[in-house]
């Protein structure tokens, strides 16, 4: 699918606010409502855009610690920690990595403790680097910033 700089405006808008209306998103991008609705229809059908979202503030749900976590395999049990990994209640992403570490994994949670239960779950098949995150520093990473 060829994507023009239309379609990238729709992108960058909609990344901004995903609960944009379609006539509201029309004015921004200077297109007819059924031309921006057909557009945005071609690019959730090409999988461009894979789905809406919302963000939670963990912080106030009580989640207060970010954690980092490289995770190295002891015996190549790479489909154990998978498994593990998968539903893991406070994972946010996990990345099979190239490196000295198997994983990367970042954790959100209420208390060391919980870091410490992690740690001690997959500790018999894996070995285990932790930096916890003091804050976040914010970036672009809208669409445009990648066309």
């Amino acid at each position: 699918m060829k994507i023009d700089e239309i379609d990238v405006q729709i992108l960058y808008e909609l990344q901004t606010d995903s609960r944009i209306s379609i006539r509201e998103l029309s004015k921004r991008v200077n297109l007819s409502p059924p031309s921006v609705a057909e557009r945005v229809r071609r690019l959730e059908d090409n999988n461009i855009i894979e789905g809406y979202t919302i963000r939670l503030n963990k912080n106030k749900l009580g989640f207060v610690i970010d954690c980092i976590i490289e995770v190295t395999m002891k015996n190549g049990q790479h489909d154990k920690f998978k498994s593990f990994i998968k539903d893991y209640k406070y994972s946010e992403w996990c990345y099979r990595i190239a490196g000295s570490a198997c994983f990367i994994v970042k954790l959100s949670v209420a208390s060391l403790e919980d870091i410490e239960k992690f740690i001690n779950a997959i500790s018999p098949y894996a070995l285990t680097k932790t930096s916890i995150v003091f804050s976040k520093v914010e970036v672009n990473n809208k669409i445009n910033k990648f066309l």
